[in-house]
């Protein structure tokens, strides 16, 4: 008589693995959770955990972003052109770490900032903001974000926040010289690769199309995203770098980063952006995961893209148990020096109009 196999367990929690995680196995369908979550960690996220609104906030490192879908978060604040953007920073990711790390009226800075989706959620918080974006097309995107984001009443006279066009590697010729020491917070987040984005239209008798999956012109070598790992890693250095500069002391850096795959090699994207801080002269202070998947009763419903479905799918007949990735690596970074974050409110002045850019190679961003 046959004996049905024994559950595998997990080495470290003990718990039975999913059957889609065994190899040998027909993985489900979808993308179903493979460890439960506590209903204790689940209120912690979704609850004041102090249950006492008079008393501060206590800070956890899991950031439960994507309660809401993206297209969710993004209407009526966004503009219908930001979503061919190839990379889009979660809105709610953006706010998160703009309210737990300044206070109303300081400035906050995006050095790579796609269709603005920090600038939008800095105004809408009574933040103050500073964008730098190579591509023209998401410059004018973010100038229509912002005009969106007036009229709908943040930032009613137009001077809290302003979108720069030009080099990210180049932040000291690009901005006003009376922001230097004056930023609170840095949020941005380093370009993928075309595996991780894009659009799918459906052609009835031609199959899947792909389109806005990749950063601006492939030729572009001046483009962070074109010019290859290593070289990504150095740009990248050298704008955290010209970010430092204009931080005030004991300012943060928040970097939204995730690990992704090369033919099925996973590529620890986040460990090397610490190093990249780190070399920068920036101060690790925390590493937070943001979800990307909603939390349920009990698990994670995950929120992949249709090309990030089709990946896992087509490994996991191959027999590797890949599973879809659930959460982005936020790395805080803080520049050294007195101060905090965390101080008093500035009054909200205006952003000064920056110089001219003089260069035109410019790095992109992922954001936003």
């Amino acid at each position: 008589m046959n004996r049905a196999p024994e559950p595998q367990h997990d080495r470290l929690s003990g718990h039975p693995l999913n059957p889609a995680a065994v190899p040998g196995t027909r993985p489900d369908s979808g993308d179903e959770p493979t460890v439960p979550i506590p209903r204790e960690l689940i209120d912690r996220l979704l609850a004041d955990p102090t249950g006492d609104p008079t008393e501060p906030e206590v800070p956890v490192s899991v950031w439960a972003t994507a309660q809401a879908a993206p297209a969710s978060q993004r209407k009526g604040r966004y503009v219908a052109g930001s979503t061919a953007h190839p990379a889009k920073m979660l809105p709610a990711v953006a706010a998160h770490a703009i309210a737990h790390y300044t206070k109303p009226g300081d400035i906050v800075l995006d050095p790579m900032c796609g269709i603005g989706t920090t600038l939008v959620e800095a105004v809408h918080l009574g933040r103050r903001a500073v964008g730098v974006e190579y591509e023209p097309h998401w410059v004018a995107v973010t100038e229509a974000n912002l005009d969106l984001a007036r009229h709908t009443g943040a930032d009613a006279d137009g001077t809290a926040a302003r979108v720069v066009h030009g080099d990210a590697r180049q932040l000291a010729t690009l901005l006003p010289a009376e922001l230097v020491g004056q930023v609170a917070l840095v949020v941005t987040s380093p370009p993928y690769g075309p595996s991780t984005h894009g659009q799918v239209d459906v052609v009835p008798g031609g199959g899947v199309h792909k389109r806005d999956y990749r950063y601006g012109n492939t030729l572009d070598r001046g483009n962070l995203a074109n010019i290859g790992h290593h070289r990504l890693l150095a740009g990248f250095s050298k704008i955290l770098a010209g970010c430092a500069v204009f931080l005030r002391p004991g300012g943060h850096v928040a970097i939204t980063v995730r690990p992704w795959r090369e033919h099925a090699e996973l590529i620890d994207l986040p460990s090397q952006i610490l190093a990249c801080g780190i070399h920068a002269g920036l101060v690790p202070v925390e590493r937070c995961v943001a979800l990307l998947a909603r939390v349920a009763e009990h698990d994670l419903v995950a929120r992949g893209s249709f090309f990030q479905r089709d990946f896992i799918r087509k490994q996991r007949e191959a027999g590797l148990p890949l599973h879809l990735i659930t959460h982005e690596d936020v790395m805080l970074f803080r520049r050294p020096g007195s101060g905090s974050a965390r101080t008093q409110a500035h009054p909200v002045q205006p952003i000064s109009r920056p110089r001219e850019p003089s260069v035109t190679a410019a790095a992109t961003g992922r954001s936003r």
